[in-house]
């Protein structure tokens, strides 16, 4: 698994952000401890499987991070990686072992997580440049319904909008969506032709609420409120058998981009191609 993110700052300020303990706590991880050559680790509730730390540092130099991770009794290896691609640009490459699409559409191990969780990481490194405000982490303790919420610098009219038509869903989620915008009908990842068991829309109550039943992730629900010509975003995942973290840390990277979308002017998605 390689993903690519475009961070808007030079590699000798990106590379602080990758192994500075101080930063690492704000865009990844609740804890971090790193003593180079020998230490790199992070753990906590936002870490898979977090309640110590499972790192052990291979390589660092000025343009590369490499640390073995043991998830599910696997020793994966991870690897961040910088390129400049201008003065003030890097290109943030994380590679990522031990991961199967078929494990992350099962949740059928925690390593199913790791695509997910890197492009909301990633993602939250740009907007720490940026000095935008982080969309919250994946808080992998819970165990009832997973909420997450945030200010959109946007009418609840546009973000509605946004939400429910198939062409911006489109745009800043990153991925092909169809969407039939009515009760009943179906919301497609993949668009209808090439999804055979789309997901359906529960409810719909214009620039308030949507509501969409994913089947074994539960029902997920996106509550829209106006306030002073913005809008509090409420996203909620509910009615699993046990929390679907890979599919929800793939809401929580595309509600940053869905804010980005609205918020930063020429706006590129942050994940490169």
């Amino acid at each position: 698994m390689i993903i690519r993110a475009r961070v808007q700052a030079p590699v000798k300020e990106v590379r602080h952000a990758l192994t500075d303990p101080a930063a690492l706590r704000v865009w990844l991880a609740e804890h971090a401890e790193v003593e180079l050559p020998d230490r790199y680790a992070f753990w906590g509730r936002h870490t898979p499987e977090g309640d110590a730390p499972h790192q052990r540092l291979l390589h660092a130099d000025d343009r590369t991070v490499r640390f073995a991770w043991t998830l599910d009794g696997v020793e994966t290896t991870t690897e961040l990686r910088l390129e400049e691609e201008g003065p003030e640009t890097t290109i943030v490459t994380v590679e990522q072992s031990h991961f199967s699409m078929e494990e992350a559409l099962a949740e059928s191990s925690i390593r199913g997580v790791l695509q997910t969780f890197w492009c909301l990481a990633l993602t939250n490194l740009a907007e720490h440049f940026e000095g935008r405000e982080l969309t919250p982490k994946i808080d992998f303790t819970a165990t009832g319904d997973l909420r997450a919420s945030v200010l959109v610098d946007a009418s609840p009219e546009q973000v509605f909008h946004s939400l429910i038509d198939s062409e911006s869903a489109t745009r800043w989620f990153g991925y092909p969506i169809e969407i039939e915008p009515h009760v009943g009908g179906r919301f497609a990842m993949g668009g209808i032709e090439n999804n055979p068991h789309p997901a359906k829309i529960l409810e719909l109550e214009t620039d308030r609420k949507v509501s969409v039943d994913w089947g074994a992730t539960g029902v997920g629900t996106w509550e829209l409120e106006g306030t002073g010509g913005k809008t509090r975003l409420t996203m909620i995942q509910s009615g699993f058998d046990r929390p679907p973290f890979a599919a929800w840390g793939g809401n929580l990277a595309g509600l940053a981009e869905l804010r980005r979308y609205h918020e930063v002017p020429g706006w590129q998605p942050v994940l490169a191609g």
